[in-house]
């Protein structure tokens, strides 16, 4: 979400009292939207950074560290003339935009001082960075506006610097508790409270909106309390740094806790709008490269699969081109027996085909340019080739048979893959198999491979779950006893299980829940019920020469089970 009025009127007070008197002593961009200014306040160094992009224009102290492109772009090093060595005077928020103003002390080029303002304006799609001169005329910034919009609010070099055009709506936070009240005194009941409070008040963004709706649990009469309650803790300024996850994944926030979603997400509070913004945006982006990683992969092998379908597919169509071999044969056969019939230049042979009981008479093209014996000979070298190429394709067809297998098992890997490590370890079993090329400039990935997963029964019995195919013949082949169980969903793509014995017999609890972690790690997970087979480590063996993950097992018994997800949180290790 965009940051609100308020959270930015939280980070204003918040900031003021950090980094007034700063001197900043480094600027930097990062990114093409993104300023950082490395600050010495208070005896402490520290990065303020500032955000103008769609989607997560910010601005506050940060812990994170960033790649500088190999060449500053244009914008930074004005900014570096501008302000190395300004000290900041003062932060300020002007009339609960969302914005802040930077007013600086800085020096000219004669050494005189000189204020200036850097103003972020953190307003959707129009959010920008500016440098604004001591005679209110912008020097540059961040994202110049052409002649096209309002004349008013032009950002270009040279053009006097403008506030923002204010809202026609009443501002929430200058309106008193009487004025809301005469608001609501003629409000149609039938309009959504958080559409009506959208409408009338500026301020408020819709999370904010909806979260009144939500607490007065959509009854107006209870709303009046609840804006006055709202009313007086901002103006407190006992505001509570608040972020929302989701599915354990950052979804929103606030300042202060939301109850709009109930159960389904979780309220994490923080000591700053700082360390929110930070912990916010660097799980947000941390999530957006694995989704971005795991996508370019999935691509990649799904290039590599559907490659491998359509080679199938031709080697399908070519061996069933093979089955006429045998007709092939029969004429050849034909010919050779009927030679003294031919003559030199004939376009085709009649003759009996003594291969059926009753001795039809067929016809049997020829190439007139051939003598009969070569005729012959030619049909018997098209038998031959034709014997040759199903069994070379009968080869091609299984080994590509099981290579489209295996695409399809990496793929449904990538889907469930939980974190970098994860990508990681499929990306170096696709280089390790030749499904993708080692990139040149890539360094070389020399991080571990990660652990099995583990879970803990309820009896006390250790179930292991591979996370890559190349993990699954490890744990199989490998840290397997010959003893433990190994369990895999029955004829569908899954992670290999191994329940850990210790010379000691399961229990048919352990045996059950180490099957519904095996459903949920497989292409089951989102389906119903599923068999599941289980047998012995001394049973399972792997096929020489065989793709990862790929083996053959014996005197199983299967188990019908569901995918838990419950379970499998309450079980992981």
């Amino acid at each position: 979400m965009p940051l609100d009025s308020v959270c930015i009127s939280g980070l204003q007070k918040e900031l003021s009292g950090r980094i007034l008197g700063g001197r900043i002593d480094k600027v930097q961009q990062p990114e093409r939207d993104m300023i950082l200014l490395s600050l010495r306040a208070e005896r402490e160094n520290l990065k303020l950074l500032l955000a103008a992009g769609t989607g997560n224009a910010r601005i506050h102290v940060t812990g994170a560290s960033f790649e500088n492109p190999p060449e500053p772009p244009m914008f930074c090093m004005l900014l570096r003339k501008h302000l190395v060595g300004a000290r900041i005077l003062e932060i300020r928020q002007p009339d609960w935009e969302r914005m802040l103003i930077l007013e600086l002390d800085t020096r000219n080029e004669l050494g005189v001082s000189a204020r200036k303002q850097l103003v972020v304006e953190m307003i959707g799609r129009s959010a920008n960075i500016i440098l604004v001169g001591e005679d209110g005329r912008i020097i540059d910034c961040l994202r110049r506006t052409d002649f096209a919009g309002d004349a008013l609010r032009r950002m270009q070099p040279g053009m006097i610097y403008r506030l923002p055009p204010k809202q026609e709506k009443a501002l929430f936070f200058a309106t008193s508790s009487e004025e809301r009240r005469e608001m609501l005194a003629g409000v149609d009941r039938d309009t959504p409270i958080d559409k009506w409070l959208m409408d009338r008040f500026s301020g408020l963004s819709p999370l904010i909106c909806r979260e009144m709706a939500a607490r007065c649990g959509g009854d107006w009469d209870l709303l009046p309390l609840q804006l006055d309650a709202l009313a007086d803790t901002v103006a407190a300024g006992e505001l509570s740094p608040t972020l929302l996850s989701r599915n354990g994944k950052p979804a929103d926030y606030s300042f202060l806790p939301l109850r709009q979603y109930g159960p389904e997400a979780e309220n994490e509070s923080f000591a700053s709008f700082s360390a929110l913004l930070d912990a916010f945006y660097t799980r947000r982006d941390k999530q957006e490269q694995q989704r971005r990683r795991a996508h370019d992969l999935a691509r990649s092998v799904k290039t590599a699969r559907d490659r491998m379908a359509r080679k199938l597919q031709n080697q399908y169509e070519e061996y069933k081109r093979t089955d006429t071999r045998d007709q092939v044969l029969r004429k050849a056969e034909l010919v050779t027996a009927n030679l003294y019939r031919i003559r030199r230049g004939d376009r085709e042979l009649r003759c009996q085909d003594y291969y059926e009981p009753d001795c039809p008479e067929i016809t049997i093209p020829l190439d007139g340019l051939k003598t009969p014996q070569q005729n012959a000979a030619a049909m018997f070298k098209e038998y031959r080739k034709l014997k040759g190429a199903r069994e070379h394709l009968s080869v091609l067809i299984g080994e590509n048979e099981q290579q489209l297998d295996y695409l399809n098992s990496v793929l449904r890997l990538l889907e469930q893959a939980e974190s970098e490590k994860d990508l990681s370890d499929l990306r170096r079993e696709l280089i390790q198999t030749g499904i993708l090329r080692p990139g040149k400039s890539a360094k070389a990935d020399r991080s571990k491979p990660q652990a099995p997963l583990r879970f803990i029964s309820d009896e006390g019995f250790e179930i292991l779950v591979g996370r890559s195919n190349v993990q699954n013949d490890e744990l199989t082949t490998k840290l397997a006893l010959r003893s433990d169980l190994w369990l895999h969903v029955q004829k569908i793509h899954g992670s290999h299980v191994i329940l850990r014995c210790d010379g000691e017999q399961p229990g048919e609890q352990s045996i059950l829940q180490a099957a519904a972690i095996a459903a949920y790690y497989s292409q089951a997970r989102e389906g119903g019920k599923v068999p599941v087979d289980y047998t012995q480590i001394r049973y399972v063996k792997k096929p020489s020469g065989s793709l990862p993950g790929k083996v053959i097992y014996t005197n199983y018994r299967s188990v019908v089970v569901q995918a838990d997800e419950a379970l499998v949180q309450r079980l992981r290790k």
